[in-house]
């Protein structure tokens, strides 16, 4: 059989206990059930604080103790308290007797956030304890004088011999019917299969009467509680005599009364409080119960103030209790208390007195609360805030604002509430909705949902709200529209209840940012792998084309020089040549791509730099593009090469020249920057030099623009172009420490910017020092280093043509043996990546052998890292003429110290 489906929501609103929870330190209505508000007589509660709902309880005591308990986390029950309410505010006060328990409710690290408040109210079993007392006071004078008892004599042998109107009235039978018929005619079945109880009750009493109350029956088989005497009759075997009365609803009362007695009692033997009763002046206490950290838990004498009260604390309590009693008010008070170990604790005391009739005091009732845990809290927190007191004004300003934001962004409630009926209206709504998406309350309660939510997610909301008319509990996240217009991403949990939806709303506008975020990220780091192993590839394959190009250039260079042949070979060792260059400058573009390219980054006046090359780019561009060239003034350096950034601009002016077939407009700008933080071009925080290349041409859409820094990647046609001028450009802002960006828009052109980094000035004056120590390289012997075998015997040939004697070393282990073995040379000029020791290596162990001795790296692979970028580097492959004026850059040593004797020009 299916288990029914059981609304907790009723129960709690039906349930017979009245419940409210009370939320944060003002002790804000935020729950109250059905029992809760009949008990008030009100339902306009529910988000107001205490004091502002119920003031007529404000002398009452109720709000010190709500302020105790989420102060302390102590929960407090109290028994049989009188509260007076004023269900109409212009009507008299009612009051009602209440049995109730404040618990403090904890959230997740311990901090309290709020109350529970549950009772029953008892005024009517307190109404029908009163009620007791003078029905018994009514019993005795109607006993006296009265006829609305029933007086009934039976005989010994238990038949009726007197029935009076009373009787008549209660049981139902006339005189006639019930004379000679025996007692157990009134009796209830159960008591007949035990036989006569009235004659046994009779026959047992000792003092010739007693009490006999049980269930009658009457004459119509109805039940009634019957209590009344049962007595002898006059004389030995005379029978005896029972007067009786219905006290029916009574005997429920006080049965209702029981129960609600047994249920103070559970709750106050499960209480960790003392509970005590005291006499009206205090002189004596009744009652002890419960508690495990009093000194005794002997039967208090009268002397309890000897027994629990250290003696220093007995003047303030014993003034205490006498405003208490003269005031017929609530004692109340915190004090001291012998405990059980020997120690002296803390107690929160508190009674209520109990009044008679007459208004005057018939005792008092109390319950008492162990706080010496919270008393040396406290105490430690005062002693803390003596030491936070020392510290300067500046730093309390800071707490104070710190605790300021702290106690407002806990106040801040950071999700969307929301009732919604079943057709999309909204009916309810929190202030969240103005905080994060700008709409106030009544712009929202009446309208549909789908007002707010945009186009294309109205048929997944209204679909969520359909499935809550079912009985679902839908998850859904939609997008809303801010009330300025922008869009907010929210995540909804929601349940039905009712006719009406219940949701609660997160804003997770900020978590899909992120997410986007993250998977561009993720998209640029395959990117960056993909670009690092074409450029790992690109590399090695330039490095070893560089070696093959180098004794090729380096023949064709020597040939044409020497003008060997007729003119047609002449011709054709020149188209050679022509084409050998071309090879390498497609090889510089490949290793500027790599980020391998040899550079020798040096400040660079990046204005003169772009006023200089722009008669170039003219003439590249052709007439039917004007060039404007725009520098900013008083532009720092920038730390580059000269050579690579004048390549670069170049490049970038045919790509914009092939962009704009029918003319247009190319600007040259450089502008000084400053990157502080996080920056769109990916620059790292720095001073750089912004050099722009900007076109009007026919621009790209984002598939082109996301590949355009791909080698070989070209829109142009087959033969037109190598599709390495972005990727070199790239390579090389990158290779400086810079980078490149790109802004392009289809029929609206394209403007590329490379940003560098600005030279500083300790680099600044160490390249005035280069310049002022340069000086001129005479004849005398060189070290050449390589381990290619063509490379070597190629540049040996160029070095010997220009009047220096050569030793070759085909590695730099050999280089130093014959070092070693032959002495200091005038020059080494040695290749960097090579098996065993590299160039950078060979150089730093002969330097510390023969200080200041001049060297050259010649390298076609080699990155910043590579190389120290104070030694002199020239790139293969290279001709006679590069060759030369990189060894004019050296200085020569006067007086050969090295005292080698002359040798052949190889060696």
């Amino acid at each position: 059989m299916p288990r029914p489906n059981l609304d907790y929501t009723v129960l709690f609103e039906k349930a017979p206990t009245f419940t409210c929870v009370l939320r944060g330190p003002e002790h804000v209505f935020e729950v109250a059930n059905e029992a809760y508000l009949r008990l008030i007589g009100r339902t306009d509660i529910l988000g107001r604080p205490v004091r502002e709902a119920l003031p007529e309880v404000a002398e009452q005591g109720f709000f010190e103790l709500l302020d105790r308990v989420y102060a302390t986390g102590e929960r407090h029950v109290a028994r049989g308290s009188a509260i007076r309410f004023r269900p109409d505010p212009e009507g008299p006060e009612e009051e009602r007797v209440l049995d109730f328990v404040y618990e403090p409710i904890r959230v997740a690290d311990g901090s309290i956030e709020g109350i529970l408040a549950q009772g029953h109210d008892v005024t009517e079993q307190a109404r029908a304890q009163a009620a007791l007392r003078a029905s018994e006071e009514r019993y005795r004078r109607i006993i006296e004088g009265a006829d609305d008892f029933a007086i009934i004599t039976l005989d010994e042998a238990g038949l009726i011999t007197s029935w009076n109107t009373g009787a008549e009235r209660l049981m139902g039978y006339t005189e006639a019917e019930a004379l000679g018929r025996p007692g157990a005619l009134f009796f209830t079945p159960e008591d007949r299969a035990k036989g006569d109880p009235d004659r046994e009750l009779a026959r047992a009493l000792s003092e010739g009467r007693a009490v006999n109350e049980r269930w009658h029956l009457r004459k119509d088989g109805s039940r009634f509680w019957g209590s009344g005497l049962v007595m002898r009759a006059d004389g030995p075997g005379s029978g005896y005599i029972k007067v009786f009365r219905d006290r029916t609803v009574e005997h429920e009362g006080e049965a209702r009364l029981r129960a609600s007695e047994a249920r103070l009692l559970a709750l106050a033997t499960a209480s960790s409080e003392v509970l005590y009763r005291m006499s009206p002046d205090w002189g004596e206490m009744r009652e002890l119960d419960g508690g495990d950290f009093l000194a005794s838990t002997e039967r208090p004498s009268r002397s309890w103030l000897l027994d629990y009260i250290p003696p220093e604390e007995r003047a303030r309590v014993t003034e205490a209790i006498d405003r208490a009693v003269a005031a017929r008010g609530v004692f109340e008070l915190e004090h001291r208390v012998q405990r059980q170990d020997g120690t002296v604790g803390w107690t929160l005391s508190r009674a209520v007195p109990v009044l008679g009739p007459d208004g005057e005091i018939e005792e008092w009732f109390g319950a008492a609360s162990d706080v010496t845990a919270r008393r040396e809290a406290e105490e430690a927190l005062r002693r803390s805030e003596e030491r936070l007191r020392e510290l300067n004004e500046t730093l309390e300003a800071r707490v104070a604002e710190r605790t300021a934001e702290r106690d407002r962004m806990w106040e801040a409630s950071p999700d969307l509430l929301l009732v919604i009926d079943f057709e999309g209206r909204f009916w309810r709504v929190n202030p969240a909705w103005t905080a994060i998406l700008g709409y106030a309350p009544e712009e929202l309660v009446g309208h549909h949902v789908n007002e707010f939510v945009v186009p294309d997610d109205h048929g997944a909301t209204v679909a969520a709200y359909e499935t809550a008319a079912q009985g679902g509990q839908p998850r859904l996240v939609n997008r809303y529209r801010h009330k300025n217009g922008s869009l907010r991403w929210i995540s909804w949990t929601a349940a039905p209840a009712g006719n009406l939806t219940y949701a609660t709303g997160r804003d997770i506008t900020a978590e899909k940012e992120r997410q986007a975020e993250l998977e561009q990220a993720q998209e640029a780091l395959r990117q960056a792998q993909k670009m690092d192993a074409m450029g790992q590839l690109t590399g090695g394959v330039a490095h070893d084309f560089n070696n093959l190009l180098t004794p090729i250039l380096a023949v064709l260079d020597r040939l044409e020089r020497q003008g060997v042949g007729a003119e047609r070979e002449r011709r054709l060792i020149a188209g050679a040549l022509q084409s050998a260059e071309r090879a390498r400058t497609l090889v510089q573009r490949l290793l500027a791509f790599a980020r391998r390219q040899p550079l020798q980054p040096r400040p660079v006046d990046v204005g003169e730099l772009v006023r200089g090359i722009a008669e170039l780019v003219r003439s590249t561009t052709g007439p039917q593009i004007r060039v404007a060239v725009e520098t900013a003034p008083d532009l720092p350096p920038a730390l580059a090469d000269a050579n690579q950034v004048e390549m670069a601009i170049l490049n970038l002016a045919v790509n914009a020249r092939d962009a704009m077939p029918e003319g247009g407009t190319l600007r040259l700008s450089a502008t000084a920057e400053t990157v502080d933080t996080r920056h769109p071009s990916g620059a790292k925080p720095g001073r750089y030099v912004r050099l722009s290349v900007a076109d009007t041409g026919v621009g790209m859409d984002q598939a082109t623009l996301a590949r355009a820094v791909e080698p070989f990647f070209s829109t142009k046609a087959l033969g037109q172009g190598t599709g390495l001028g972005l990727s070199m450009a790239h390579g090389l802002a990158a290779q400086l420490g810079g980078t490149l960006t790109i802004q392009s828009r289809p029929a609206l052109g394209t403007n590329v910017e490379l940003w560098l980094p600005a030279a500083k000035e300790a680099e600044r004056q160490a390249e005035a020092d280069a310049a002022i120590d340069d000086g001129v390289m005479r004849s005398g012997t060189v070290l050449l280093v390589d381990d290619e075998d063509l490379v070597r015997a190629s540049t040996a040939a160029m070095l010997t043509e220009l009047g220096f004697r050569v030793r070759e070393a085909g590695s730099g282990r050999e280089a130093l043996e014959r070092v070693e073995r032959d002495g200091r040379p005038n020059l080494v000029v040695t290749d960097h990546l090579m098996p065993g020791l590299t160039g950078t290596e060979l150089i730093r162990l002969l330097r510390e052998r023969h200080p200041g001795l001049p060297v050259l790296i010649i390298s076609g692979y080699a990155g910043v890292e590579g190389i120290a970028p104070d030694l002199p580097r020239l790139v293969k492959p290279f001709r006679r003429a590069e060759l030369a004026t990189a060894v004019a850059g050296l200085a020569a040593n006067e007086d050969n110290e090295a005292g080698d004797s002359p040798q052949a020009t190889s060696s």
